[in-house]
């Protein structure tokens, strides 16, 4: 009997993991993650089938990463935060390859109809790249003028030049939004994060959420031990939702609240900082009627004289339906600034505008009001950040008048 071919034989053992992978997810996790997993990894094996046969001499080293997928996606089933050596050998790689393979997408076509896919290697030293900017942060300092000059319509707002020293000391805002504990946000690292924000001195530190992944959904331990730097600060600290939490939202609010960090779910606080009072309004994270329930909140929860209004908003895309006015400085995450683009080099692009109509990264404005979307302190979805560094930064924040 004649054997099978190396390319037939990488087919069926492929197509039978991937069934699988998506009868464990449907058993242990449901229906919807079993949607899920199945067209995700669907598309990432029929690139890889597509392309093993022009891999070459590269074939063990391809067949390692593809089932380095296969076991990640298997053992999502089940969440739970893993240990370094697993991260390293299975969840770092599959996430390099399953990046790998979808931004090979052209060569893949080009294989499927017979030609060679010359240039095969870029797409893969491009996700070579993401992994080092996918493990590593910039770290800024961002000086922002909250002037309420009148902005028609929702644009990017340019961030102020350099000039005279400011008359009166800013607020120092330190900012963590979307760490996605997990593979590549390991409790270690978090942790680390958090300390160096303390260090840093802020009059505030505000969480504007998705603080999870589905490794890290068993036990609110991991969350609350990565952020109990922020214990040193208590009363200073606050948090909201992202549209991740409510995954898990008695885990994560135990979780912050081990770590001294209030959580504002639709509320309000007023604290007194050294560049004066800040009243700061906690949005919870929606996906209907937005603009009425926001309303509500700031109908609730009325502007405090004479304080600074920090609105802290999960998703940059419902800034635009908040009520005019509601917000001297709108604190956002979500879109972990745009995560494939060029910020690297200098550039704004991102690929998010090319499909959504919302603002990515960086100072924008509407009106009176100002919004700035954080690039994130982690990532999530697409297995990697590409163009886009993740963000360490202290948000300086100016008001009006004081010679900004």
């Amino acid at each position: 009997m004649k054997s099978l071919s190396p390319v037939v034989l990488f087919w069926v053992a492929s197509l039978l993991a991937w069934l699988l992978v998506v009868v464990a997810a449907r058993r242990r996790r449901g229906r919807l993650y079993a949607r899920f997993v199945g067209v995700l990894l669907g598309i990432h094996t029929l690139i890889a089938c597509a392309l093993f046969r022009h891999v070459g001499p590269l074939a063990p080293a391809f067949a390692y990463l593809h089932g380095a997928a296969i076991v990640h996606f298997l053992l999502l089933s089940r969440p739970r935060m893993r240990p370094l050596a697993y991260r390293a050998l299975v969840s770092i790689p599959a996430s390099y390859f399953v990046a790998a393979t979808f931004l090979s997408f052209p060569w893949a076509i080009a294989a499927g109809l017979g030609a060679t896919p010359y240039g095969l290697w870029v797409p893969f030293a491009l996700a070579g790249v993401g992994i080092l900017q996918s493990l590593t942060a910039r770290r800024e300092e961002v000086e922002l003028v909250v002037d309420r000059a009148r902005v028609d319509g929702l644009k990017r707002h340019p961030l102020p030049r350099e000039g005279a020293p400011p008359a009166r000391r800013p607020l120092r805002v330190v900012q963590i939004t979307d760490p996605h504990l997990g593979p590549f946000m390991s409790v270690a690292r978090l942790r680390g994060i958090c300390e160096r924000a303390v260090a840093r001195g802020p009059d505030l530190v505000v969480l504007t959420g998705d603080y999870l992944t589905m490794e890290s959904q068993d036990t609110a331990e991991h969350l609350a031990e990565a952020l109990s730097p922020l214990r040193a600060l208590e009363g200073r600290v606050f948090a909201c939702h992202g549209n991740h939490d409510h995954e898990a939202p008695r885990l994560v609010a135990t979780a912050l609240a081990r770590a001294g960090v209030r959580l504002l779910v639709d509320e309000a606080a007023l604290v007194e900082t050294a560049a004066g009072p800040v009243q700061v309004l906690g949005m919870d994270f929606h996906y209907r009627d937005r603009a009425e329930r926001m309303a509500e909140v700031c109908a609730r929860h009325p502007r405090a004289p004479g304080a600074l209004r920090l609105v802290l908003l999960h998703d940059p895309g419902a800034f635009r339906l908040l009520g005019e006015g509601e917000g001297d400085l709108v604190l956002s995450g979500h879109t972990h600034g745009g995560q494939l683009g060029l910020v690297s080099l200098g550039g704004s692009w991102t690929a998010l505008r090319l499909f959504v109509n919302m603002p990515d990264h960086g100072l924008w404005a509407r009106g009176p009001d100002r919004l700035y979307v954080h690039r994130g302190t982690g990532h999530y979805g697409f297995p990697l950040r590409l163009g886009v560094p993740a963000e360490e930064s202290v948000l300086k924040v100016h008001l009006a008048g004081d010679g900004a």
